[in-house]
């Protein structure tokens, strides 16, 4: 092989090896740019949900109320924000932040309701309840807070914890914003006895007492409490309490008495 031959042969491998070269060096730069493409994605994402945490449990501005602050018929305690049931002489003291639309609120209810009447009733406990408007924050909607009114216009009939009840009862699931419709809060009404009247239907239709549910609200967002519902005796959180039950909730208000 002549020795013109041999160089052609060598500056060909030469270019062969130049261009391996760049295309390992253009493969490297695309997977830098998908990878880093990727975390701009995923940083992009996390910024979302941190946004959407951030706004978690917020009530929606769009739902809040303005003017005058009417409270409820017998209403009490800081701002007359709570909803007074049981005998005023009574030694222990259940306070409970709730949402009519909670799911969790229904199970306290569901599982505790007898026993709190009992209570009530034999004159050993007084109730405290304050309402607020969490799921409509985290859900969207309006029904927390005007099923709240709704509630406030049944205390203001002598009827809180009748209609209280019924709400329960008949809770929509928490992605379904019923209570929001005037039309079914008036017809739950209609299942204790004497409530549906033309005053509760003004008061519900008019949002009577809406800004005192705001208000109410804003005060559950300000007691740093974790979620709905919160339930206090004498002061202490016992809905934290993993071995509480309607049967030691009694023990402890009777030994207290």
């Amino acid at each position: 092989m002549s020795e013109k031959n041999r160089e052609g042969k060598r500056t060909a491998r030469e270019r062969l090896a130049v261009e391996r070269e760049k295309q390992k060096t253009a493969e490297k730069r695309r997977r830098t740019l998908i990878v880093g493409a990727s975390v701009v994605c995923v940083l992009g994402l996390a910024a979302v949900i941190g946004v959407v945490a951030a706004n978690a449990g917020k009530d929606d501005p769009a739902d809040s109320a303005d003017g005058p602050v009417v409270a409820p018929s017998g209403a009490n305690g800081d701002d007359n924000l709570a909803i007074p049931v049981g005998k005023a002489n009574a030694r222990s003291t259940l306070t409970i932040w709730e949402d009519f639309r909670c799911p969790a609120c229904k199970s306290f209810e569901d599982a505790y309701r007898s026993t709190i009447h009992e209570l009530t009733g034999s004159g050993e406990l007084k109730v405290q309840y304050h309402l607020a408007t969490i799921i409509d924050g985290n859900m969207g909607g309006s029904g927390s807070r005007k099923a709240a009114n709704a509630a406030a216009c049944a205390q203001d009939a002598g009827k809180f914890t009748a209609y209280h009840d019924v709400l329960y009862e008949n809770q929509p699931q928490e992605t379904d914003d019923a209570f929001a419709k005037d039309s079914k809060l008036i017809e739950l009404a209609k299942k204790v006895d004497g409530l549906d009247t033309t005053t509760f239907r003004t008061c519900v239709e008019d949002g009577t007492h809406d800004t005192w549910v705001t208000k109410s609200a804003a005060a559950f967002s300000k007691g740093g409490f974790s979620g709905t519902p919160t339930v206090l005796l004498d002061g202490k959180n016992i809905y934290q309490d993993q071995t509480m039950t309607p049967a030691k909730l009694k023990q402890q208000v009777q030994e207290a008495n």
